[in-house]
């Protein structure tokens, strides 16, 4: 099996979850969303003529069975689990999946559904052929990948540039705070583009299929974490940015965050796994691995033992020296005290599964993270550290970090788009001044459709921007609807981003709105496939209207985009 051309453990991600395969019901199954974020297929030794078989299912050769293990892992498994049990994606293991039969498997495969299930086939991120070896791959008993301890991180971790030899100062006249660091999934790179002249500063080699990119308290450090786990430091003060140090945390990641509380910037790193379920503090420069603490444990409610609570979002505390670490398949919320490392101490609140993104409210105090197995937003008070309330929304929230902004009737409300319906909730998050409104939602818009990874605005913003970015129908996958926050009755307005990109071919779906620094701009990714051409459309804010297009060869599948000073600060 291999792994973006890395060879990869044997053994391993046989079970990783399906693509994005909703499959055990067809009624919606978002996380397939962020789960398809499409990939490469696998380089098989065609010698391989042995034969797996698991009763039940059809039978595969083994070049096959490697050659789906590799295309569950990039499409699927962020969705259903490694072992395959289910999270925000429906469980896909074989007596779910046999019952289903091959030709349902593969019909939900090729068309999606409105939830979020990605359109495989009729978008064309996988073939007739690879959608039929899906859906017997996933009638086959998932294999359990190894674990990922100490001595495999420090065999990968390595310091490019020791910290002495580093710059005491910017060496470069970039102006670093509207540098964007843009993902390019497919080709394990991300692009640096100068938010003013929309110009690629530089690309940089990084792990395959980048998730985030989060900034240190600093503003010099850009951490980049990709699906294969492998992060990547890279110093913004360097005459050009480059790469300080890497290291592989597991085998399957999606989060990264440095400390941010007074005193404690930049000293130290965290990363939660997928796989093997775990999470991971480093040292904020050279990105030693110090602590590793697994994550396996009860889940909340039935308080039953769990073998794969997965790590999703992690958030830097800005009231106590904490990370805020989600557990998504226990529903717990952990704080991780990282005064003394050496006697690491954590508080375990119990939330709804499965915990997955979120961000802050304005004041930056309370962490809104969506359950969306739960369809709930949990509310945590990071300075009184404990649940402040479970706020029932639409189905399958999926905010990214969520919007923030001052409703003219309900005061501040933070919002959250869906992945399984077409709602917008906006929920009160000022209990001082508006406790009548506090912790419920205040509102529900309607926007496109279901599908939506992204909403965002920001404080200098009258707008309010949400993607649907896996809807099944392309015109809807393509755009992007805008409200006006001083009018909401008004209903909203569709930007045809895709359109806008001037790309004639490929599935053209628009992902994540990223403001520039000053509030003025926003970007949309225009996501094709990795050998066809994409594009990133820049919106003026205040007209609407088309400002820019950046077509380039190196933008190869964009997906993320994150501003340095609105990711350094928090701001969305």
């Amino acid at each position: 099996m291999s792994y973006v051309g890395k060879p990869l453990l044997t053994g391993f991600i046989a079970g990783l979850s399906l693509l994005g395969l909703a499959i055990a019901q067809a009624n919606t199954n978002p996380e397939s969303a962020s789960a398809a974020y499409a990939g490469q297929a696998s380089v098989i030794d065609p010698a391989s003529a042995q034969v797996v078989h698991t009763p039940g299912a059809p039978d595969l050769s083994a070049a096959e069975f490697e050659q789906a293990k590799e295309i569950y892992f990039q499409r699927c498994a962020g969705c259903h689990g490694v072992l395959r049990k289910g999270a925000t994606g429906k469980p896909l293991t074989p007596d779910i999946t046999q019952q289903r039969g091959q030709a349902f498997l593969e019909a939900l495969i090729t068309y999606g559904s409105p939830g979020g299930m990605p359109n495989w086939g009729t978008s064309g991120g996988l073939t007739s052929a690879e959608i039929t070896l899906m859906a017997k791959y996933i009638q086959h008993t998932p294999p359990t990948p190894p674990e990922w301890g100490l001595a495999e991180m420090k065999n990968s971790w390595k310091v490019l540039v020791k910290p002495e030899d580093r710059p005491k100062k910017q060496l470069n006249k970039l102006d670093l705070p509207n540098l964007f660091s843009v993902t390019l999934r497919d080709d394990g790179k991300i692009a640096l583009i100068d938010g003013n002249t929309k110009k690629i500063v530089k690309t940089i080699d990084t792990g395959y299929a980048v998730h985030i990119s989060r900034m240190s308290a600093s503003g010099r450090y850009l951490l980049v974490i990709g699906r294969d786990a492998k992060i990547d430091m890279i110093d913004l003060w360097a005459k050009e940015p480059i790469k300080v140090a890497e290291i592989k945390v597991g085998i399957e990641a999606r989060s990264v965050e440095t400390s941010k509380f007074e005193g404690y910037e930049d000293k130290y790193v965290i990363a939660g796994d997928y796989w093997p379920p775990q999470f991971t503090i480093m040292n904020g420069e050279t990105l030693e691995p110090l602590r590793i603490v697994s994550t396996r444990g009860m889940t909340v409610g039935t308080q039953e033992y769990h073998p794969e609570p997965r790590v999703a979002a992690i958030i830097a505390s800005h009231e106590h020296p904490e990370f805020i670490v989600n557990v998504k398949e226990t529903g717990k919320v952990l704080l991780v005290n990282y005064e003394d490392i050496d006697n690491l101490t954590t508080t375990s609140i119990d939330a709804a599964p499965f915990l997955h993104d979120g961000g802050w409210d304005v004041s930056h105090r309370y962490f809104m993270t969506a359950a969306n197995n739960s369809n709930q937003v949990a509310v945590i008070d990071s300075k009184e550290r404990k649940m402040a309330a479970l706020v029932d929304v639409g189905k399958i929230p999926h905010p990214g970090r969520g919007a923030n902004f001052v409703h003219p009737q309900f005061g501040p409300v933070w919002a959250t788009s869906h992945l399984g319906d077409e709602t917008i909730s906006l929920i009160g998050t000022d209990p001082d001044k508006y406790p009548q409104y506090a912790w419920k939602v205040v509102e529900t818009l309607k926007g496109q459709g279901g599908g939506s990874l992204f909403i965002k605005t920001h404080p200098k913003s009258k707008h309010l921007y949400l993607d649907t970015t896996f809807h099944p129908e392309a015109k809807i996958s393509q755009s992007v609807a805008v409200f006006d926050i001083t009018n909401m009755n008004a209903g909203y307005t569709v930007l045809p981003i895709g359109d806008w990109s001037g790309i004639k071919e490929g599935a053209k779906r628009v992902v994540q709105p990223e403001y520039n620094k000053a509030g003025d701009e926003v970007w949309f990714s225009v996501w094709s496939g990795q050998d066809e051409e994409s594009a990133i459309v820049v919106v003026d804010d205040k007209t609407l209207k088309l400002k820019k297009v950046i077509r380039d060869k190196r933008l190869i599948t964009p997906t993320g985009k994150f501003n340095v000073h609105n990711t350094q600060y928090d701001v969305y």
